[in-house]
């Protein structure tokens, strides 16, 4: 009998001793995500137990990680130390792409639909684009912000020579504005443009609702990624988008949470939704990565990337970088494609085949 014993504990121990191995040889399926509220659904696809659930099913470690410092999340992507990250169109083109990360977009989120805007204070509330001629405007210089100010100077006949950028960090941009005189000129994101505009005198003046679909927040991953941890995170994030847009108790305990975790009401957390045009649905994020829209988006950023310095000393013009169309067309360098926009797992998503 104590043989059969000690033959049984040997079993059982290599049985977990393979389990273990098991779960360690799992491939890595690590995402970098930073605060923002098309993002917030990350943080509780990992709180909730989504990113174990889709990991276990596609046979991957998944997590979603929370860096605070969102520029640092994408050099963290960039230099190799995660498998993906929430990043917008313009900063995956200028950041990983530039660098030679082959990347791909995975998941199209959402885009800013008034969440981004000029705001100007004024007397007498009739401000517009051309009252930032010859003042200064404080903005995140090279950020979607900077992107904003350039679209709407465009539209308006201006140009940045008309003007002069100060560089200012976002961590400042909400104490400028309380304390801002007639005339002076910002451009922000929320939860700084909903404070803003609470306050007597402040317009705005500009917002991504009247540039829709060019400031696009998405998961970007390599593109080399094993295939089931591309199936894993798009999974875990339609199953989050269910839950926020089919209504009831599951819709309301998510939406607390994200409001939570954001630091904020959840009654805020609605308002910033209600400028967050998400795609719920992966058909219609699938439909949008394929349109014409995009392809005309991504030029206009190619292009005022190139034209601030963004590509760097070795780029000629704003074709320098490779961007790829789930159509299997390329606009720009075709023997340098380092951006890729792939519907395949979005549509698999649709098509209920993840």
């Amino acid at each position: 009998m104590s043989l059969i014993r000690h033959f049984s504990r040997a079993l059982i121990g290599l049985t977990l001793l393979s389990a273990s191995a098991a779960h360690a040889a799992a491939p890595r399926c690590h995402i970098a995500w930073s605060h923002y509220t098309g993002w917030e659904p990350v943080g509780y696809i990992q709180d909730s137990g989504i990113a174990a659930r889709w990991g276990k099913k596609m046979g991957v470690d998944l997590q979603f990680t929370l860096i605070n410092d969102y520029i640092e999340s994408v050099n963290q992507y960039t230099a190799g130390s995660f498998d993906g990250v929430t990043v917008t169109n313009m900063d995956g083109l200028t950041i990983p792409a530039v660098g030679g990360v082959d990347t791909t977009v995975l998941v199209v989120g959402d885009f800013s639909n008034g969440n981004d805007a000029i705001l100007v204070k004024s007397a007498d509330n009739k401000a517009s684009v051309h009252s930032l001629k010859s003042k200064p405007v404080k903005l995140v210089e090279l950020s979607v912000s900077h992107y904003l100010l350039a679209r709407a100077l465009d539209k308006n006949g201006m140009a940045e020579r008309d003007l002069s950028v100060v560089n200012t960090s976002d961590a400042d941009l909400g104490g400028l504005i309380a304390a801002a005189a007639d005339g002076d000129a910002f451009v922000t994101w929320n939860p700084i443009v909903m404070t803003a505009l609470q306050q007597p005198g402040v317009v705005n003046v500009f917002d991504s609702a009247q540039i829709p679909g060019e400031i696009i927040d998405t998961i970007m991953v390599r593109t080399d990624a094993d295939d089931a941890c591309k199936r894993a995170v798009t999974g875990a994030w339609y199953e989050a988008m269910g839950q926020m847009s089919q209504g009831g108790a599951k819709t309301q305990q998510a939406l607390s949470s994200m409001a939570a975790q954001a630091g904020g009401s959840e009654a805020e957390f609605q308002a910033q939704l209600r400028t967050t045009r998400m795609f719920y649905e992966p058909k219609q994020a699938a439909e949008f990565s394929r349109s014409q829209q995009l392809k005309d988006t991504m030029r206009f950023v190619a292009k005022f990337s190139f034209d601030h310095g963004l590509y760097g000393n070795g780029a000629s013009d704003e074709t320098f970088i490779g961007i790829a169309y789930p159509d299997g067309s390329v606009w720009g360098n075709a023997d340098f494609v380092k951006l890729r926009f792939d519907a395949t797992y979005m549509q698999m998503a649709a098509d209920g085949k993840l």
